[in-house]
């Protein structure tokens, strides 16, 4: 669905456990894609991919994925484009329409009784008054 060229990897040191060799290799991957901007994703997906991505969307329209799961550089890559065709996929189905409900007759009425009734019993509860 989304071509290659659209998509720019940069590697960049990962913190976390890797021995002596974290501090020498650039494992961590991140993703950048640039949904505004990208000719294969109708608008209304656009859209949906960019309120679905919450904090990892740019204000220029960039969705970031930083992956850091694995120790190899290859496999953080893939988790990365991984979770860009997840995100992809919830954007690309559309939501359900709500359809709205009617609260049933009887719903109503208990729950004016079940008022009616408590507050009868915080009246009760209240010191009489020298009206009696």
């Amino acid at each position: 669905m989304i071509s290659e060229s659209e998509l720019q990897f940069s590697c960049v040191h990962a913190n976390g456990p890797g021995g002596q060799g974290v501090n020498t290799s650039s494992s961590a991957v991140q993703l950048r894609f640039d949904v505004k901007n990208s000719p294969s994703l109708s608008a209304e997906i656009k859209e949906r991919l960019l309120r679905l991505a919450g904090s990892r969307a740019t204000a220029d329209g960039e969705v970031v994925i930083l992956a850091t799961e694995f120790r190899s550089q290859l496999r953080n890559r893939e988790a990365a484009r991984a979770r860009l065709q997840e995100l992809l996929d919830q954007a690309a189905t559309p939501p359900k329409p709500r359809r709205p409900t009617k609260c049933p007759r009887s719903q109503k009425l208990l729950r004016l009784r079940a008022k009616r009734i408590r507050s009868e019993r915080k009246r009760n509860r209240r010191p009489p008054t020298g009206e009696d």
